[in-house]
């Protein structure tokens, strides 16, 4: 398994999640320099691409959340294949027809079959929250601290940009740092495999949480895209069928547990 490539041009698949436009701290200007580095033959989107519930309580929308569903049209156009997954944050598929004007596939759930003939469930994981419970105080402070720290990150990482430094993930150190948040996310990616699994799956690909990672449990695959908003990374497969986790612009994200080599394909 790789976790990290350097400017991937071509690759095969494209997976992305929780982008979350219309959120005033979502990270487009990154995605837009890592879209035009890349061509994919597929563009898979693994949720929260449009961040309704923002926009719901405050309207935020600039030149460059356009220009990132510009440029992911502009690849349907060019001839990729453009597969949407719904997440909790923008469900309402009339809302995405509006928005993209009926140019891509629409799924509440898709299988990505690999060269191997493994299939792989596509979700984007919001279906685990009534398993995966969290005590109400915890998610209110945690609400609270996620803004002061999100806010902070958006700050640091503009003026990095401004200085010509690489975008640095301080939210994800954060939340890494903390007990009940690495806890939630472990028993996330336990329930994720454990479900894909009963349900005869070789894997699943999913974000949700805006935790990257990439691992073989006991033969069944997770795949966690990760998001645009903390960590800037991505799930792509390369043209010779192997899975890597990229992190903007060419940085490695480190593996959290020993993993076997992965090697995949899409339908």
């Amino acid at each position: 398994m790789t976790t990290g490539l350097r400017r991937p041009g071509k690759v095969r698949t494209l997976f992305l999640s929780d982008i979350h436009l219309g959120y005033k701290r979502a990270r487009v200007r990154e995605l837009c320099d890592f879209l035009r580095g890349i061509e994919a033959e597929r563009v898979v989107l693994v949720g929260d691409i449009i961040d309704a519930l923002s926009l719901a309580r405050r309207f935020f929308w600039t030149a460059d959340h356009t220009h990132v569903i510009r440029s992911l049209l502009a690849k349907r156009r060019s001839g990729s294949r453009l597969i949407y997954i719904p997440g909790n944050h923008d469900a309402s598929l009339s809302m995405m027809a509006e928005v993209l004007h009926g140019q891509v596939e629409v799924h509440r759930e898709w299988v990505h079959r690999t060269a191997r003939g493994e299939r792989l469930l596509v979700t984007h994981g919001d279906r685990f929250d009534g398993i995966v419970p969290c005590a109400p105080w915890l998610n209110r402070v945690g609400d609270a601290l996620y803004y002061v720290t999100v806010t902070l990150s958006h700050a640091v990482n503009d003026a990095r940009r401004a200085l010509g430094k690489p975008y640095w993930p301080l939210v994800e150190r954060i939340k890494l740092g903390i007990g009940p948040s690495l806890r939630y996310i472990e028993r996330f990616e336990e329930v994720a495999i454990s479900h894909a699994r009963a349900e005869g799956y070789d894997g699943i690909v999913c974000g949700h949480i805006h935790r990257a990672n990439l691992r073989n449990c006991d033969g069944t695959l997770y795949c966690n895209t990760g998001d645009w908003v903390e960590s800037c990374s991505a799930l792509i497969e390369t043209v010779d069928g192997e899975l890597q986790l990229m992190r903007w612009p060419d940085g490695r994200i480190p593996a959290r547990r020993t993993a076997t080599r992965l090697v995949a394909d899409a339908a």
